[in-house]
Parts: C-alpha cells; sequence; structure tokens
C-alpha cells in the first residue's frame, strides 16, 4: 500500500465545530468499513468537500430505486476495476 501524499485531518486540530463533525463523520466511516480510510481522512481537510462526500454516501445508502444486494455487486466490481483495497 502506498502513502498518500496529503496527510488525514486530525480532528483535535481542527475548531470546535467542524472538529465534532470529522469526528462523526470517522465514528461512521469506522462503523461501516471497520476503518477510517484515508479517502476520508483526506475529504476532512476540507469542510465543504467532506459534506459532500457524507451527502453522496447517504443518497446512495438511502436511494431505493435499486435493490441493495445490487448496490454491493456494482460496489465491489468498482472497487476491483479501480484496484482499491477496501
Amino acid at each position: 500500500m502506498t502513502m498518500a501524499r496529503i496527510a488525514g485531518a486530525d480532528p483535535s486540530q481542527q475548531g470546535l465545530f467542524r472538529g465534532l463533525f470529522t469526528r462523526i463523520i470517522y465514528a461512521l466511516t469506522k462503523r461501516k468499513v471497520g476503518r477510517v480510510v484515508m479517502p476520508v481522512k483526506i475529504a476532512a481537510q476540507h469542510g465543504k468537500l467532506l459534506w459532500g462526500y457524507g451527502q453522496m454516501e447517504q443518497s446512495l445508502l438511502s436511494s431505493h430505486l435499486v435493490d441493495a444486494a445490487l448496490k454491493d455487486l456494482a460496489q465491489l466490481r468498482v472497487a476491483t476495476l479501480v484496484g482499491c483495497p477496501f
């Protein structure tokens, strides 16, 4: 695994509200994936980017137009195509 050129965001180094928001997103990511992945850590460097990332993930999870098993299969296929380790 290669190291990212940008360090992940540390919630303790951010302000009160932004640090709290980052901690919440980190907790949700850890619950879903099992750990806090680097793309989320890097997106947390910019609050609006992290907000948009969270909105996209929430929209994907709450959409009922496609069966959940098909969504999971599509995510797995895309992850294998791009070489995603998680």
